[in-house]
């Protein structure tokens, strides 16, 4: 079987907007949320946003959008461009660079990309509300192409010129970490030399605010309190979105070209829970059976996992049915790895979030830490049995998974280890 490895990253996250920020915010467990200005009105259940900084895209307007001076977009290109896709595009540069390719190793038969995106709410409303208000004439020709969910792959494959495999993921809150599994089995079937997966999400009013009507936002005020996943008190995730883009390739291509690796991806599984379109399984058993098909193809152990990154996004069912899984992979009480969920920190960026957290496990492994699980006071007495850790661990992980789950009942489990 090929080797794959993850190779380069680039990040646009409400923690950071490049691998150095991420970092940091990661080893202090500083977080990302703050009172976001469109929701504090009364009729708005929901008070925090973890918010990406540095870019201004509130507008429909795309040439009046303000995003960090290293980045330059050529106007035809942003006229194509949702917010997501926007945050995309920058996370793109930063891996295409990170992995120190040249413009042939990204465009050729041997390079592809997929994606994962729920679409851009914010541009699909504002053109269905011109096509009724003004005609359908009126409308931008690259209103569609800005707006479905399929954005990230039609708009980057064709900027960055990629001939290789492309297509869009859509199982929600596990799409990128599907896009990431499937890309994986194109290097190791030798179908691709090489992939980009990428994740990406608006974070506006549009992307966000529905979630209160299914009660899934935390209601605090306290940025704070907000996210806090496996804690007793916790009542609902932070909303979030973003862009991660990870550089996947095979052994092969690493050798060549003489780079060092964040580390291997040694597999991955899947699972469904069959049981609520919208609620986890309580006993957790779609997410129990993915990590251990995702052990077994890898050839690994359960006990020597040494850091699990949780699904876990602060929702009292999600959180419990996790806890309850992982009690069941890891049986032995002294053998079970540290766990902990960045959600604390980031909130919850829908699609984005299996692609964003595996950059974070890669990180984690290549710089030699495990990020602890922020702002627990009191730890839910269904989560005791479980080593989740509180602090920043300065200890490399040689054997990481990272859990997503979404809709449904989908559930996914990447495998990371040492290169």
């Amino acid at each position: 079987m090929r080797k794959v490895y993850i190779t380069g990253i680039g990040l646009i996250t409400s923690i950071g907007n490049d691998v150095p920020s991420v970092t940091g915010s990661l080893r202090a467990l500083r977080h990302g949320f703050v009172l976001y200005p469109p929701f504090q009105k009364p009729g708005v259940p929901v008070k925090v946003v973890g918010t990406i900084k540095d870019f201004s895209v509130d507008t429909t307007d795309q040439e009046d959008w303000q995003y960090p001076p290293r980045y330059s977009i050529k106007r035809e290109i942003l006229r194509g461009l949702a917010p997501n896709s926007l945050y995309a595009y920058c996370a793109m540069i930063q891996a295409v660079a990170d992995a120190q390719l040249a413009p042939g190793d990204v465009s050729n038969l041997d390079t592809g990309l997929y994606a994962a995106s729920g679409g851009s709410p914010f541009m699909t409303h504002y053109n269905h509300a011109r096509m009724e208000q003004l005609g359908v004439l009126r409308c931008s020709p690259l209103g569609i192409v800005a707006s479905i969910a399929g954005t990230l792959n039609f708009n980057l494959v064709a900027t960055f010129k990629i001939f290789g495999a492309s297509c869009g993921f859509s199982s929600a809150c596990a799409s990128s970490s599907h896009a990431l599994g499937f890309a994986y089995d194109e290097i190791v079937t030798g179908r691709q030399k090489r992939m980009f997966v990428v994740g990406a999400e608006d974070c506006n009013t549009d992307s966000i605010l529905p979630f209160a009507g299914m009660r899934a936002l935390s209601p605090q005020t306290n940025p704070d309190l907000a996210s806090r996943p496996f804690d007793a008190a916790r009542d609902g995730f932070v909303g979030t979105g973003g862009g991660a883009v990870l550089g996947v390739e095979g052994g092969g291509e690493v050798g060549r070209r003489c780079v060092g690796p964040y580390c291997e991806m040694a597999g991955w599984g899947q699972a469904s829970d069959g049981y609520n379109v919208a609620i986890s399984h309580p006993e957790g058993s779609g997410l129990r059976v993915a990590m251990t098909n995702a052990l077994r193809y890898a050839g690994i152990e359960p006990a020597a996992v040494d850091y699990v990154n949780a699904h876990a996004t602060s929702t009292p069912i999600g959180d419990t049915s996790e806890a309850r899984a992982l009690k069941a992979v890891f049986k032995e009480a002294a053998m079970r790895p540290a766990v902990s969920s960045t959600k604390a920190l980031t909130g919850h960026g829908l699609s984005v979030a299996g692609a964003m957290e595996t950059a974070f496990c890669s990180i984690a492994i290549k710089e030699g830490f495990m990020p602890g699980s922020a702002h627990i006071t009191r730890l839910d007495p269904a989560c005791e049995g479980l080593n989740i850790i509180r602090a920043t661990l300065s200890q490399q992980p040689r054997v990481v998974l990272n859990n997503s789950s979404g809709f449904g009942g989908a559930n996914v489990c990447i495998v990371l280890r040492q290169a």
